[in-house]
């Protein structure tokens, strides 16, 4: 049976963990890595990268990588390249492609099912687009949760006592305060707030703004005019906020940075922790409002706080500690991994959705629907209304209301004689619909003609435990009825979905076929090497009949090798390279004591 994986599809890096002897494990990438870089890049051969490969050429060739996609999630944004236009549910699937292969490789076996986890704060398009890049990606996504809620799930498989926890979630691009109740083998979502443009790129961007300017005034040399030399300092930017978190002091040396009328610009410089704490003051001052507001939302204190968890590598930062305290009256617990706890998290539930057992705190097993099983209560992070007459948002669903949920309100025409009526759907909190997201328009048709306000119209939101919600209008006289799936212009459709999947289908089989490449291109040089070795060194000793067959064999691979074209090479044409690189081997083989 396929094992169910948990995915933190993170802004800088994501994770993938599975319940191993009913305990979440996170699954090494390629590398040994714990962690993948959310890093993709397309090189000028064709060949497309993901993770550690991506981001290891990005500075050469920045303008083809993309990084930080989670941001774009639920836009209209498109990454060009090549003449090829790619959404970012498509490039999100490319990561979760090399999450999926990862974990096949460690698991022996072909994965399919998947529980993901996106910002608490993401709204219904946002989460609808996440499930989307999971099909493409070849994913059955059972279940859309929230990454506060898995980090909780984790951290509550081995604290399962009666308590109220505030987690605290500053990832690299979206920022998340939960406060969550844990205790009888139920965890349930209190209250929930954020800010989807708040991460430690940010912080980055800061940090590089800086330096930027410093370049600028020294060396008269704009970095943001220089797409490679930005690169640079943008690394360099985020390696000083890291090593910040631990040192007064971060030493920044980028060599030859660029040439001003044929002089190196090369620069240094020291930034401490006090200037990068001024410079990211605002930024840490953002995330004062959602915690004061989770905690309102909640009906709590934060004296009644057993526990501050904090999730995201951005927590790390010795100032935003500072700033947790400070709201809360508490000292941050640090006894999970920030970067690893939500995607372990996803895979616990994972396990519960697929029925698979789960070890809790004091040795007990989990399983769904059994009296010790774990019960997971989400809440919606916003609210949600229908327009009305005068621009109204007429809200429906109040925000935190625990998933899922199923509620109705009639409504009726504006106008006499109406025969049909438009059902525009918002998500967030203002009074007035313009100040909120339109997610989603639609028409109900087929409305009996009468005085206006004597149709009776009941509207219906329905949100599934993912988050994501259905709409449904209909004429309680006339019963007709009209329904939506939320989509927005934003979401991509049923038949642009299928392309995808094909599309990535077919990219991974030439992904697959470009590594054969490689590797039969590796043999192949090495074979060709030491023939060439060998019959130099055999000048003098080898016959004339094998210098002649080595330098047949030679001429043959070479002759191979150049009249390769990747985008149109298949098994068969790989095969006869790696056939005449074996016959390479054998004459020089063969060849090799004679020339010695």
């Amino acid at each position: 049976m396929s094992r169910v994986i948990g995915i933190d599809l993170g802004t800088t890096n994501s994770c993938v963990s599975v319940v191993e002897a009913g305990r979440p494990v996170i699954i090494p990438n390629e590398n040994g890595g714990r962690t993948t870089p959310s890093v993709v890049s397309f090189t000028r051969e064709g060949e497309r990268l993901v993770g550690d490969a991506a981001l290891r050429q990005a500075v050469v060739n920045s303008a083809r990588t993309v990084r930080s996609v989670k941001r774009r999630m639920g836009t209209d944004w498109r990454f060009s390249v090549d003449g090829r236009s790619w959404s970012p549910q498509e490039i999100s699937a490319m990561i979760l492609q090399k999450l999926k292969k990862d974990a096949e490789s460690f698991l022996g076996g072909p994965v399919t099912e998947a529980v993901i986890t996106v910002p608490a704060y993401f709204n219904d398009i946002q989460r609808q687009a996440t499930k989307d890049a999971g099909r493409i990606a070849g994913l059955n996504v059972l279940r859309i949760i929230n990454e506060p809620t898995s980090a909780a799930l984790a951290y509550g498989l081995d604290n399962g006592a009666q308590q109220k926890v505030m987690v605290f979630d500053l990832g690299g691009g979206t920022f998340d305060v939960s406060v969550i109740e844990i205790g009888g083998g139920v965890i349930e979502v209190l209250a929930t707030n954020g800010d989807n443009h708040l991460g430690g790129d940010d912080f980055d961007e800061v940090v590089t703004g800086e330096l930027c300017a410093l370049i600028r005034s020294q060396h008269r040399f704009d970095p943001r005019r220089d797409p490679a030399a930005l690169q640079r300092v943008r690394d360099a930017a985020e390696q000083a906020k890291k090593e910040l978190s631990t040192s007064e002091r971060a030493y920044i040396s980028l060599p030859y940075l660029t040439a001003v009328r044929g002089e190196p610009v090369n620069f240094e410089h020291t930034l401490t922790r006090t200037r990068f704490n001024e410079l990211t003051r605002h930024l840490i001052e953002r995330t004062a409002g959602p915690v004061r507001n989770a905690l309102a939302d909640a009906g709590i204190s934060a004296s009644q706080l057993g526990r501050v968890i904090l999730v995201g590598g951005s927590t790390r930062i010795p100032a935003v500690q500072d700033m947790v305290r400070e709201l809360t009256g508490r000292e941050p617990s640090k006894s999970i991994n920030p970067d690893e706890c939500v995607a372990q998290g996803a895979a616990a539930q994972g396990a519960n959705l697929s029925g698979g057992a789960l070890t809790l705190s004091g040795g007990a097993a989990a399983r769904p629907g059994g009296g010790s099983g774990l019960l997971l209560l989400d809440v919606t992070p916003l609210s949600l209304s229908v327009e009305t007459v005068g621009g109204v948002a007429t809200r429906l669903v109040e925000r935190n209301s625990t998933l899922p949920v199923h509620y109705s309100k009639i409504f009726s025409t504006a106008a006499p004689y109406q025969s049909d009526v438009e059902i525009n759907v918002l998500q967030g909190e203002r009074p007035m619909a313009r100040d909120n997201k339109s997610i989603g328009r639609f028409r109900l048709g087929g409305i009996r003609r009468a005085p206006a306000g004597v149709p009776q119209i009941e509207v219906t939101f329905d949100i599934d435990a993912n988050g994501i919600l259905k709409v449904t209008a209909r004429d309680l006289d006339t019963r007709q009825e009209q329904s939506i799936t939320i989509s927005g212009s934003e979401r991509m459709s049923e038949s642009e979905i299928d392309a995808a999947i094909r599309d990535a289908q077919r990219y991974a089989a030439q992904d697959g076929t470009r590594r054969s490449l490689l590797e039969a291109n590796g043999e192949a040089e090495r074979a060709l090497s030491e023939a060439r070795r060998i019959l130099e060194k055999g000048k003098r000793k080898l016959s004339r009949e094998d210098k002649k067959a080595l330098k047949a064999d030679i001429s043959a691979l070479e002759k191979l090798m150049a009249s390769e074209k990747p985008d149109r090479m298949g098994e068969s044409d790989i095969m006869r390279i790696r056939e005449a690189a074996r016959r390479l081997n054998d004459t020089a083989g063969r060849c090799a004591p004679m020339a010695e």
